[in-house]
């Protein structure tokens, strides 16, 4: 059952009585009906009445109306205003430009603009690598959505991808210094997707390809990666795969096994479960059994799309099929990024002991992570009130930091494997509630940066 979080934080503006147990009497009604209180401040007093702003998580906005209601029903209460803070927070958006020079005078802005700028235009058109070090370029990402597949809601359309682009923009500033910007298309064609891409990307040093939908989010990406100078990385798969591969290798380590002796249950196999089972491969694990909603994937299950195929030709090695319940059957390790709700305490008995459970769907897991917790020995979700959140933010502010700083063109699977190392390597003494940094550990970043610097300088010298 969901908890009250701070997704729905809200504020209501309250008349009451100026007594001795109006705070009390307040806190105890949103309590009962299961919010919980974060602040409580006065802001008028009078002789018989007060003006008070309590503030309280709840679970959904069907619960802020019942704890509203609540609140309401106390005697000589009056509720004159509720408040979304999550909404408050985006009004006019997340994001602003801000000039890095200034333009205090005619002599700045001759340098800055008109005349002086000619000179750089005639720079970069003698030499269209100086772009990277004369303009934004060296320092600036696009986020790229069609808007088809917008968190774990779907298809909503550019528009209402917006605020995710934003905040995405607003992780990339705040955890790497990348300046980056939503580039929102009003198109679901996988055609003029690859063509806008390509003729904005001279103004960028790197596109993150953002909730597009599979399958065309693969051929997207990997058609963008063919005829583009610049690294393209598609988040939802391969910044989901790196930090899943850095808890997985922190995970094991806690319950003492080797992944090559693992046998690991990928449930979900559209951008994100593939990505994390190619890049998976690259560890040698004993056997993978990839899960989507027509059960196991195999060989000779009919209808298999071409990623589906590419998946049945390299796990499953003994070729089973069945259910996730079968599949789930002397498992030592599950990684979901599915669907809500789909096993409970019945299957997790039936995976092996000292067992890893990654159930990464958002906002509910595949399994409820209390249930889990009885059964496996690790357990993992993308939320954030649970022990070991898996959260992309781990890693591709991070990756671009040091794909920018590399002036890379394009990125590898050693790239993104080093990165996975990095982010596993700053725990360095892994427990069963810590298997990953906070996203807020400043020390993240920075090692995932240079770990991807590294790698592409061992690749540019291999390349010598």
């Amino acid at each position: 059952m969901p908890v009250p979080g701070p997704g729905y934080a809200i504020t209501a503006r309250v008349d009451v009585p100026a007594s001795a147990s109006a705070a009390g009497d307040l806190t105890m009604a949103v309590g009962r009906v299961g919010g919980v209180v974060t602040a409580f401040d006065v802001v008028e007093a009078h002789t018989a009445t007060l003006v008070v702003d309590i503030s309280f998580n709840a679970r959904g906005e069907s619960h802020a109306q019942e704890i509203t209601a609540a609140l309401e029903s106390l005697p000589g209460v009056s509720v004159r205003k509720v408040s979304d803070r999550t909404f408050l927070l985006h009004l006019g958006g997340k994001l602003e430009v801000q000039s890095k020079v200034s333009l205090r005078n005619r002599d700045d802005l001759s340098r800055a603009y008109t005349p002086g700028v000619a000179r750089i235009c005639q720079a970069i058109a003698a030499n269209p690598a100086d772009a990277r070090r004369l303009t934004i370029k060296r320092n600036t990402v696009a986020v790229v959505t069609d808007g088809s597949a917008v968190l774990g809601l779907g298809n909503l359309g550019a528009a209402a991808a917006m605020p995710v682009m934003e905040g995405k923009a607003a992780l990339f500033k705040r955890f790497a210094n990348v300046d980056a910007w939503p580039v929102c298309l009003d198109t679901q064609d996988t055609e003029e997707i690859i063509r806008t891409v390509q003729i904005l990307a001279p103004g960028y040093g790197g596109i993150n390809l953002e909730d597009i939908a599979a399958p065309r989010c693969f051929e997207i990406e990997a058609r963008l990666r063919e005829m583009l100078d610049i690294p393209v990385f598609h988040d939802d798969q391969h910044g989901t795969a790196v930090v899943v591969l850095g808890a997985l290798r922190n995970a094991l380590r806690v319950v003492g096994k080797k992944l090559s002796d693992c046998r690991v249950v990928v449930c979900g196999v559209g951008a994100a479960g593939s990505a994390i089972i190619r890049l998976l491969q690259s560890g040698a694990p004993g056997d993978v059994l990839a899960v989507d909603i027509d059960g196991i994937v195999h060989k000779g299950r009919p209808g298999l799309d071409e990623n589906l195929t590419w998946m049945a030709e390299h796990t499953n090695s003994e070729g089973v099929s069945g259910t996730l319940a079968d599949a789930l059957v002397g498992a030592d390790v599950f990684i979901g990024v599915s669907a809500p709700n789909l096993f409970g305490a019945a299957e997790l008995a039936t995976m092996a002991s000292d067992s890893i459970v990654f159930a990464l769907a958002n906002p509910d897991p595949e399994v409820d992570p209390a249930v889990a917790s009885q059964h496996a020995a690790v357990v993992a979700t993308g939320r954030s009130d649970y022990p070991n959140q898996i959260n992309n933010v781990l890693a591709f502010p991070g990756v671009f930091r040091g794909l920018l700083d590399a002036q890379a063109r394009d990125i590898t699977d050693a790239m993104l494997l080093a990165a996975a190392a990095a982010i596993a390597n700053v725990v360095p003494e892994p427990n069963p509630s810590f298997i990953v940094p906070s996203v807020f550990d400043a020390s993240v970043a920075p090692a995932v940066a240079e770990a991807v610097r590294g790698a592409t300088a061992k690749k540019d010298v291999a390349k010598g």
